[in-house]
């Protein structure tokens, strides 16, 4: 049986998901604009996922130590 700690624990491993759905749903970014310093939405949103990720790791990863 799960305490409350570990059982909300758990629900941080979620957050995850996140980049997960938002990089797998290819219509919503597969476009070329709005542009941003020359770059096609399409590379420039997948860049910003990339700190994005990093920083949902870290929070994950800070809640569950």
């Amino acid at each position: 049986m799960e305490t409350p700690t570990s059982a909300g624990r758990s629900w941080s491993w979620l957050i995850l998901l996140i980049p997960y759905i938002a990089l797998l749903w290819l219509p919503f970014y597969n476009h070329s604009y709005p542009s941003l310093m020359g770059f096609p939405f399409f590379y420039w949103y997948q860049f910003l996922w990339v700190p994005l990720t990093s920083l949902l790791i870290y929070i994950v990863y800070r809640g569950i130590k």
